[in-house]
């Protein structure tokens, strides 16, 4: 598609482009759970608490800004993996700093660590019980491998893999996790069809060889970039419409 194409509630799809495709990668933290939802409801009584006026979807909005800042600068950094969850201690403790709200570190794990319980988008489940009767499903995601693993008790759905960056010793989207996961499921990266709701992720895994599928559930503009994703879905359920 060009960037200058008119952004209709749409999905675009050819067998050209898939015909190789055997398995759906998908990123987990805003694409298969949602994150902004199920965050800001645990911050709002947490914030209320703490007798902090400002808006709690806001306040989420800045502490999950404030963990991509400082994922990307570790991956730039490229030198020995910093964990996700350490990532995330820090970005909501800087965030509190500059909130004005005082916290304890317990408090700071314990809203880092309602990552883990997050739930998936109501669509998510039935869409992708479709696609698995055509695809294998796979996560690749920024999380840590014991913070995925605990989270399959939560979101409910049977993965046939699902892979931490830490394999990569890097956060998406550098090209070294894309690569990586394909290696580890002995494909071509263009057999991996990676579905994200940012664009960032689609950007690097199709500028690391793979199809991409983006969900646009925010009605946003992808953006100008040479790298535009191969379909373009406003739900996981037109993107199982589209393949299946």
């Amino acid at each position: 598609m060009f960037p200058d194409q008119k952004r209709e509630e749409r999905v675009v799809s050819t067998e050209a482009v898939l015909k190789d495709v055997k398995v759906c990668m998908f990123d987990q933290y805003g694409t298969v759970v949602d994150m902004q939802g199920g965050l800001t409801e645990v911050a709002t009584p947490f914030l209320k608490k703490k007798g902090w006026a400002g808006n709690p979807n806001s306040f989420v909005t800045w502490w999950r800004r404030t963990h991509f800042e400082n994922s990307m600068i570790d991956a730039l950094l490229h030198r020995e993996h910093t964990p996700y969850r350490e990532i995330g201690h820090r970005a909501v403790a800087h965030v509190m700093d500059r909130s004005g709200i005082e916290y304890t570190k317990d408090e700071v794990r314990y809203l880092v660590g309602e990552i883990e319980r997050l739930k998936p988008f109501p669509e998510v489940p039935a869409a992708l019980d479709r696609l698995r009767t055509k695809y294998r499903l796979v996560v690749l995601s920024n999380g840590d491998p014991d913070m995925l693993e605990t989270a399959r008790q939560y979101h409910k759905i049977a993965f046939d893999r699902i892979i931490s960056v830490a394999e990569a010793n890097s956060f998406k989207p550098h090209v070294a996790t894309y690569t990586k996961a394909a290696q580890l499921l002995g494909i071509r990266p263009d057999q991996i069809l990676f579905v994200a709701n940012h664009a960032f992720d689609c950007i690097g895994a199709k500028s690391a060889g793979m199809r991409t599928a983006f969900i646009d559930r925010r009605r946003r503009p992808f953006g100008e970039t040479p790298h535009q994703p191969d379909i373009i879905a406003s739900t996981m359920t037109d993107l199982a419409d589209a393949l299946v």
